[in-house]
């Protein structure tokens, strides 16, 4: 029997490698993010130890320095959060590519399936044919 041989194989192939090429844009959009989440997250951090730190100063230009920069974290969380929520949109959009991508994988894959055990059920037969042929053919021999 001749080897099993998928007629839309490229098309899948194609298809595969879009939602390879959906799957890394969707990644890198997800480290930009993270990216932008672990700022914030210092940012937090460096604000909650500048607080530690200004408790009990009373030098008026220390104290000045420090609200200051209080202002500068202030002023890039702000930014940070605006790049992030530009971010989660190309995310989405990543996202939503992919899942397209899915959606027109995903048949010709369950097709290719169905294909292969139809042409499995039908090498079984085929070899069941022969040993049962092979079989009688033996039984004829030795009578």
């Amino acid at each position: 029997m001749k080897k099993f041989s998928y007629e839309l194989q490229d098309v899948l192939d194609y298809r595969n490698f879009q939602q390879d090429q959906a799957e890394a844009e969707l990644s890198k959009a997800l480290a930009v993010e993270n990216e932008i989440n672990e700022s914030l997250a210092l940012i937090a951090q460096r604000m909650v130890s500048l607080k530690q730190e200004s408790k009990g100063i009373t030098d008026f230009n220390l104290i000045s320095n420090q609200y200051n920069f209080v202002k500068v974290l202030e002023a890039q969380k702000e930014e940070y959060l605006k790049r992030l929520a530009e971010a989660k949109l190309v995310t989405d959009e990543k996202r939503a590519a992919l899942q397209e991508c899915i959606k027109k994988t995903t048949p010709l894959e369950k097709l290719k399936e169905k294909q292969f055990d139809e042409y499995r059920q039908t090498a079984l037969k085929e070899e069941t044919n022969n040993l049962e042929e092979l079989s009688t053919i033996k039984n004829n021999f030795q009578n």
